[in-house]
């Protein structure tokens, strides 16, 4: 049991650092246009949300059909637009070079995080 309480702190820690990474990238740069990119992290859970039961299990097991096929990729369409969005904000000048580099650290760690809690939700034991 004490060891579950250290994972759930260890992924709301890493959760927590990345929409402080995500807010620093704004806040440091005196500029509010990487927030659009807090849209996609909102969108890329709902696929799971709605077509797998709201279970990660979905996108790792090579069962088709069309409503599983439609949420993997919805899942990684708007995996791609979390990196995508700051390039081209940073293509068209909108955002500076830091500002990029932090979005990208936010994302990393929000996907090490996801991919903790999806190895931690195939352990049946929380």
């Amino acid at each position: 049991n004490d060891d579950d309480d250290r994972r759930l702190a260890g992924l709301a820690f890493m959760f927590s650092s990345s929409i402080l990474l995500q807010i620093l990238a704004c806040v440091v740069y005196n500029n509010w246009w990487p927030m659009i990119t807090t849209l996609m992290y909102v969108l890329v859970p709902m696929p799971c949300l709605f077509f797998g039961g709201g279970s990660t299990h979905f996108l790792t097991s090579r069962d088709g059909g069309g409503w599983i096929d439609a949420a993997k990729f919805l899942t990684g369409a708007s995996a791609v637009g979390s990196i995508a969005i700051p390039a081209i904000l940073r293509h068209a000048n909108l955002i500076e070079t830091g500002a990029m580099v932090i979005e990208f650290t936010s994302f990393f760690i929000l996907v090490c995080t996801v991919l903790c809690f999806h190895r931690a939700s195939l352990e049946d034991d929380w």
